[in-house]
């Protein structure tokens, strides 16, 4: 018997990239959005196209929206994706055949091509970038992290899917700019809470590293320009990741 499959995802402000998220999984048993306060027409959107719309605007980080939002799916299995990926039709004939013949307890892994100021990534570290996103709803939920969340489920079987989930990370410098130096506050704050400490060295020693190994050891020169500009911002992000940290150590920081 084939199992059932909630698609479900977070969402704020979302209004222009929804539409398309929603097309590329019009096909699932059930599609679950939790609103985390939106200012647009989000939750209209996703209603109009039969999608069940929760609100919960008490942000505790990404991890714990994740469980909230799973909370209200009722499918066997769970496919967890963000407003601005996309499944491609290979992507769903693979997952229409875990549905049709599932291996219990196993998680799914999904090669997700990031899209970076005009060109899908095949390198850098940004593809395959597998993620694991279809998972037994009942088995498996993701663990409380601010930011960069993760499914918990260690030693679990992992099974490679064929088809790429397309990830729309940067259309926008200026909006994809804030949002890391968002994740990079975030990453510093949760740290900084379990008594984690930077240096200077350290700042300086983690930003370069950053930068060759993108460009060299993930070959990111292997994607022309943009392979050059991905190493120099992640460069900046883990300056910025190390550099909020070391400041929240020593009170220089109001968010300490």
């Amino acid at each position: 018997m084939s199992q059932r499959l909630s698609v479900i995802m977070i969402a704020k402000n979302a209004a222009d990239l929804l539409p398309d998220c929603l097309a590329s999984v019009a096909w699932a048993d059930e599609i679950v959005l939790l609103d985390s306060g939106s200012e647009d027409n989000t939750a209209e959107i996703a209603r109009a196209a039969g999608v069940k719309v929760y609100t919960n605007t008490d942000w505790q980080g990404y991890g714990v929206q994740r469980q909230r939002a799973q909370s209200y799916a009722t499918g066997d299995y769970v496919l967890m994706i963000d407003t601005d990926e996309r499944i491609t039709p290979e992507l769903q004939k693979a997952i229409q055949g875990v549905l049709a013949a599932p291996q219990s307890g196993a998680v799914y892994s999904i090669a997700r091509r990031n899209y970076f100021l005009g060109r899908f990534m095949r390198h850098s570290g940004w593809y395959p970038d597998r993620v694991m996103r279809l998972y037994e709803r009942e088995r498996y939920q993701y663990n409380d992290n601010l930011v960069h969340e993760s499914l918990a489920c260690d030693n679990a079987p992992v099974v490679a899917l064929n088809g790429d989930l397309l990830h729309l990370t940067c259309r926008d410098f200026a909006s994809f700019q804030r949002k890391q130096l968002n994740y990079a506050t975030a990453w510093a704050q949760e740290r900084h809470q379990r008594g984690k400490k930077a240096t200077l060295t350290g700042i300086f020693t983690h930003t370069i590293g950053a930068f060759l190994k993108t460009l060299l050891l993930r070959g990111g020169v292997l994607d022309g320009k943009q392979g050059w500009l991905l190493a120099v911002v992640n460069a900046q992000y883990t300056f910025n990741k190390y550099t909020e940290l070391w400041a929240l150590s020593r009170g220089y920081s109001e968010k300490a």
